[in-house]
């Protein structure tokens, strides 16, 4: 089984590009709001609640899933790469998928800031992330974010987990799942 991580920062094009490369290989797709809406259905975003809701509810998925028989899985999710937090929690992920030797692909998508503010009020995004519709407050969250934390990994930062980079600020959503097909050599329909 492939296992595809798209990480990148808020409005990087993770969910779009994750859609064509399901589109494109037959790969199951959980892009991170999946989870996240249904759980702040429940609980506010950031509580312990909701936190240990969500983390709970995508890790009994990518259990299920790795010990299915599909050919691949992609996940998305913000990695904030400053904050070990979120290295641990990458680790956990691919410790569920290398239990069942699982091929981990792990592809950061920069894009710069002012087209990420462009795609945060784009109709599919704020379709498919009804918490992202208050497209102001959505847009000081990310700007917020944006100045708390890095969201670009240094170049080899982490050898342990070699990451594939691409700039999607001008690449269309398939160029860009077309690199990933092409550098992980995945698989296409």
């Amino acid at each position: 089984m492939d296992v595809i991580i798209l990480c990148g920062p808020p409005a990087a094009g993770k969910m779009t590009v994750g859609k064509e490369l399901k589109a494109l290989t037959g790969y199951k797709l959980l892009h991170n709001h999946m989870s996240l809406e249904l759980v702040h259905q429940f609980f506010d975003f950031g509580t312990e609640h909701f936190r240990n809701l969500d983390k709970a509810l995508r890790f009994r998925i990518f259990e299920e899933v790795a010990r299915s028989s599909i050919e691949g899985f992609i996940f998305t999710m913000v990695w904030a790469f400053d904050q070990k937090s979120d290295e641990d929690y990458i680790d956990e992920i691919i410790s569920v998928f290398e239990k069942t030797q699982a091929r981990v692909c792990i592809t950061e998508l920069n894009c710069h800031l002012e087209q990420r503010l462009q795609r945060n009020r784009h109709p599919e995004r704020l379709a498919e992330k009804p918490s992202k519709r208050d497209v102001e407050a959505s847009e000081q969250r990310l700007l917020k974010h944006e100045s708390q934390y890095r969201m670009q990994s240094l170049d080899n930062e982490f050898p342990d987990k070699p990451i594939f980079k691409v700039n999607n600020t001008h690449l269309t959503a398939n160029a860009t799942a077309m690199k990933i097909i092409q550098y992980f050599k995945l698989k296409q329909l």
